[in-house]
Order: C-alpha cells, then sequence, then structure tokens
C-alpha cells in the first residue's frame, strides 16, 4: 500500500499534514502550502477507501459507515504518531493525517513566552489554550504536561479525542483516556477524573455545557486543569465561557471563573516570512486581581485595556506579539493584517 509509504516520506519532508482525496494525487501541507506529490498516481476511491479502512478497527469503520466521518490516530512504529479525519465529500472518500512526533519537544524548543512554563507549577486552578485547530495549541499542552512529568510528583489524568502524544510516566503518573475507546465522552471521562484523585487533568476540548461545568468544579477543588477552546482573545473566551450557561446561573459562574481562572493563552502559528518553518504569535492574559474584578462585574470589553496595563506582569496583546513578529521581518504583512483583524475588541 501507499500510504505508509506516504506517511513516512511526510516525516522527512517536514509536512505538517497529508491530505489524501479521492481523484487527486497525494498532497502535502508544507508551511501551509499545498504540495502535489507528483510522483503517484491519482487514488480513486475504491483504492483509498481500501487503504483507509486497513488502518481502521472494525469498530472504527462501523462508525465511519454510519456517521461518514471519523477521528482517531494511528502509529508508525519507531517513526512517528498521526492524528487521522476521515470523510465524505460529494460521493468519495478523503483523509486528513497529523504527525505527531513520538518525542514530546520540550517546552524552550517552541519558542514560547518564558511565562507560559509558569503554568506547569501552579498547584490548581483553570489554564486554557485558544484558537483554532493547527494552531499548535496541543503541543503547547504537551510540553507543559512534559514539564510535570518530568520535575513533579503528580497524578495526571488526560481526557482526548483521539490521543495524540503518548507519555511514559517518570516522576508524575499519567493516565490518558480516549473518548470512544476508554470513555464514553468528555464530559464523562471528566466526571470519572474527579473522582481519581488527580492532580492534573488535561481536557483536549471544551465542547459543550457539561464539560464546562465540571472544569470549573474540578479547578475550584484543587486540581490544575488544562483545556482548549476555539476562540480568540482572552476577553473573546471569557465571554464564551459566561455564555454557555443560562442566565439564571451567570452570576455565579462569572464569580466561578474569576476565582478560577489562572491564564489565557491565544495562540496562534504564522508562516516564516521568506524562510521554511512556522512562528508563533501569543496573547496572554493573567486572570489578576483586576480583571477578576472585570470578570465578576461583567465588563470583559475592558480586559484588552487591562492586559495592555498588565505586561509588567508578563501579559502580551497579539497586537503587541504581532508587532514585534513583523519589525523583526518574521511574518508576511498579509498575516498581519489577518491576526491584527481578529483582535479587533468584542
Amino acid at each position: 500500500m501507499n500510504i505508509w509509504k506516504i506517511l513516512k516520506q511526510s516525516l522527512a519532508d517536514k509536512a505538517s499534514d497529508i491530505l489524501l482525496s479521492s481523484g487527486s494525487l497525494p498532497s502535502f501541507k508544507v508551511d501551509g502550502d499545498v504540495v502535489y506529490l507528483e510522483e503517484y498516481e491519482k487514488y480513486t476511491d475504491e483504492i483509498l477507501r481500501e487503504e483507509l479502512y486497513s488502518i481502521m478497527t472494525p469498530a472504527q469503520k462501523e462508525e465511519f459507515i454510519e456517521l461518514l466521518e471519523l477521528d482517531f490516530s494511528i502509529e508508525l512504529k519507531w517513526f512517528s504518531r498521526f492524528r487521522v479525519n476521515c470523510f465524505v465529500q460529494k460521493e468519495w472518500i478523503s483523509a486528513v493525517f497529523r504527525p505527531i512526533p513520538t518525542k514530546i519537544p520540550l517546552f524552550e524548543d517552541l519558542r514560547l513566552p518564558k511565562q507560559i512554563k509558569e503554568f506547569a507549577h501552579k498547584r490548581g486552578g483553570l489554564v486554557l489554550v485558544t484558537w483554532t485547530v493547527w494552531s499548535g495549541k496541543s503541543t503547547t499542552l504537551a510540553s507543559l504536561i512534559n514539564e510535570i512529568n518530568l520535575t513533579q510528583k503528580r497524578h495526571i489524568i488526560t481526557v482526548e479525542d483521539p490521543i495524540e502524544y503518548s507519555y511514559t510516566s517518570e516522576l508524575s503518573l499519567i493516565e490518558q483516556r480516549e473518548v470512544w475507546e476508554n470513555t464514553l465522552s468528555f464530559d464523562n471521562g471528566l466526571k470519572y477524573a474527579l473522582r481519581q484523585a488527580p492532580d492534573v487533568i488535561m481536557v483536549w476540548e471544551m465542547r459543550d455545557l457539561a464539560t464546562f461545568r465540571l472544569a470549573l468544579r474540578a479547578a475550584e477543588t484543587g486540581s490544575l486543569v488544562f483545556a482548549t477552546l476555539h476562540t480568540s482573545g482572552a476577553a473573546r473566551t471569557v465571554a464564551r465561557i459566561i455564555d454557555m450557561f443560562p442566565g439564571d446561573e451567570k452570576e455565579i459562574v462569572r464569580q466561578q471563573v474569576s476565582d478560577s481562572l489562572l491564564w489565557v493563552v491565544w495562540q496562534a502559528l504564522l508562516k516564516k516570512k521568506g524562510w521554511k518553518g512556522r512562528v508563533p504569535a501569543i496573547e496572554m492574559m493573567i486572570n489578576n486581581k483586576g480583571i477578576s474584578n472585570l470578570i465578576r462585574k461583567w465588563l470583559v470589553h475592558q480586559i484588552d485595556a487591562s492586559i495592555e496595563i498588565g505586561r509588567g506582569e508578563g501579559m502580551v496583546t497579539m497586537k503587541d506579539s504581532l508587532d514585534d513578529l513583523i519589525k523583526s521581518d518574521l511574518i508576511s504583512q498579509e498575516d498581519y493584517d489577518f491576526y491584527v483583524s481578529q483582535d479587533e475588541e468584542i
């Protein structure tokens, strides 16, 4: 089969994604650009379907046929793990693979602000890493979990869909649970994690109200909770959390969030200008007394100004991060303009 050969080649070519689609040549995304593999033939639907079914378990195949899309992970032994999404477009099958290195990157290798490493040494509270898929959120969280694992004697439970980085317990004991394989849902996994003596909980994505409730409860009761959200900007993230709850709960939830939230990080990966590779742009909000008060009083429109005022405490606006990157000639004007537009006030 070509699929294993293509996956191995993607690692040598440093592709961020492998795109397989019926009726098209296999292709990679390299530094954000689609590159077709001219040495291969176009995939027919029959051949691609056969190859993709061969890497699924019988249960996964059954789920895909029923639901027409599927997330799972596979391992190319000795090389890498891959996060996989299979889906149907028109009447044909397609798939996207994302390489997940078997070696978890050290925090120092990610070019992130040094303050982020402090998250790993807190004893309890909620840390949120936000923005879209493919923005480096999972790698940032993996480096923080790894930092805890290497330096502290703690019990870490992850709830993921699917499991990406695979950890080996060092000083800490790490237990990883995959949705559908080891637990029925994020909220189910998080519910039972609270009864499993956790010190640290990592929830890959906060998707629904039940998961939000449980994450806040875990943070309030002394666990350090890491989670991701598909939001842009610290103020938008706070607003999204509060807005998830019914009107009669909002005042209580604002109090919970103001007390338990530690940091919000909005992270984007931008293509380097004229160079291979990506560079992170980061907005970072630290929940100090001033911001906590704004959350309680529901003055989230003032959070952006508070982040600017809080530069001395290590806070960073996305605009400041982008300004540094464009002044250093690391990103294009087009990317700069796009992310500045995302940073407009709510």
